[in-house]
């Protein structure tokens, strides 16, 4: 590559996109050439002729377009990959070509446009005003958990009294529904089991059910969500024909010590109560660190302004719908249905898949300012974390990681590092634990 001699100009469109004009020199050309019709002579077939000894005339006659092709081609990608080295550009994507062809005698002239990641110098990471919810685990929060694990043990029994439905039962229903007069077959089902209060169904429908009684027949109205993941129904009003079947609840087991004989880990109830209370509190410490996380990515975005490459956008959108596509297909999903709900999913993701790329560039960057890295130790000190969470030899999971796997460890090391650097530089200010039930609202 070092060989290579051409007049190069560099232009830059924006702070995301750069122009490279490039004059190939005739005997670059003539060489490049030579070479391709070389080859063709010694892997084509003509009748009369022996592979390698055909005359190059001939091949100008039966090859000549193929062979400026696979010339300028060459020339293209030779050329291109040496000025971006020559000149320490980083190239983002596939780049726009513009070439005229090859001028016998005079050379081979042509521009290659390309994204670039922006030159950031990020602002306003240190001393930052934060506030950080203060982590307490709640003796209510505790039972309630404990509710939802007996829930898991709970049996269905028939509702023998007459009284109305009420969330937490569980029914069997028939319904039909309508959106500007058609009825379509996913919208009819017979002896459908719904528990109340899942929000299986669409927003509005269950809440409609609450007291009523097995026997009616009741019309509902509803409107789907503009978001809806079927697009054709989204932000249209449909009306459901329901009829109540059956009603039953569910009985749960006493939380004793006889409860506690279902988990092997467990010899006492106060054992069980404490995991629990750990877990909830290992979960709540995530959120906390989710929420400064956020908030400090929130400040980032505002006080640092930049465009950012359309590539590294597309493909963050892409990778989000392939993450949609596998929860849908996990639900047991059909695929052609996955397929029509997914083709509207790039412009309600682009806004969020900008915002994640802005602020990758952005942690990567003060990681580059501040000298923070991920080591090799630290990577070893995960996968063993790993290993033993899981219960595995540690050999066979750094054999079941590959390189890019072992760079996202890595990645996520990092920008943990990132984190806790601007938290350590930060203000924060410990504010009163918020009320779930509450945040869940929102």
């Amino acid at each position: 590559m070092s060989e290579l001699s051409a007049a190069v100009k560099v232009e830059e469109i924006s702070p995301v996109k750069k122009k490279l004009t490039i004059d190939v020199p005739w005997t670059d050309v003539k060489k490049e050439r030579d070479a391709v019709y070389r080859n063709y002579s010694r892997k084509v077939k003509i009748k009369g002729f022996r592979q390698g000894k055909i005359p190059r005339k001939i091949l100008e006659v039966h090859y000549k377009d193929y062979v400026e092709e696979e010339t300028i081609s060459n020339l293209v990608n030779k050329f291109t990959e040496n000025a971006l080295k020559e000149h320490e550009i980083k190239a983002v994507g596939q780049p726009e070509i513009d070439e005229k062809g090859i001028e016998e005698e005079k050379g081979f002239s042509f521009s290659a446009t390309f994204e670039v990641e922006p030159d950031i110098d990020p602002q306003g990471y240190l001393n930052m005003n934060l506030e950080k919810e203060e982590l307490v685990v709640t003796d209510q929060e505790v039972d309630s958990r404990l509710d939802e694990i007996r829930k898991m043990f709970g049996t269905l029994e028939e509702v023998t009294v007459d009284r109305e439905i009420q969330t937490g039962d569980f029914v069997t229903i028939d319904f039909e529904g309508s959106v500007e007069g058609e009825t379509p077959e996913e919208m009819k089902r017979n002896d459908y089991f719904l528990e109340i209060g899942s929000k299986t169904m669409v927003p509005g429908f269950e809440d409609q059910l609450i007291g009523e009684k097995v026997g009616t027949t009741k019309g509902i109205k509803i409107v789907f969500p503009e978001d809806y993941q079927v697009r054709n129904v989204a932000g249209k009003e449909a009306e459901f024909t329901v009829t109540i079947k059956t009603l039953k609840e569910k009985k749960l087991p006493e939380l004793d010590e006889n409860f506690v004989k279902n988990f092997e880990k467990y010899e006492s109830l106060d054992a069980l109560k404490a995991d629990v209370r750990k877990s909830i509190f290992e979960e709540q410490g995530k959120k906390i660190n989710d929420d400064l996380a956020k908030q400090i990515v929130d400040k980032l975005l505002e006080q640092n302004a930049f465009d950012v490459p359309a590539a590294y956008v597309e493909q963050q959108i892409y990778f989000m719908i392939m993450e949609a596509q596998k929860r849908l297909i996990s639900t047991g999903m059909d695929p052609q249905m996955i397929a029509q709900v997914s083709s509207s999913w790039r412009d309600k993701y682009r806004e969020e898949a900008e915002r994640i790329v802005k602020s990758s560039l952005l942690l990567k960057n003060i990681a580059k300012k501040e000298a923070l890295e991920a080591t090799d130790e630290e990577l070893e000190a995960r996968l063993r974390e790993i290993a033993q969470q899981y219960s595995q030899d540690y050999e066979k999971v750094v054999e079941s990681f590959d390189d890019n796997m072992k760079e996202n460890v890595k990645s996520d090391i990092l920008n943990k590092k990132i984190f806790e650097y601007i938290e350590q530089k930060a203000d924060i200010k410990m504010v009163q634990k918020r009320d779930s039930s509450t945040e869940e609202e929102k």
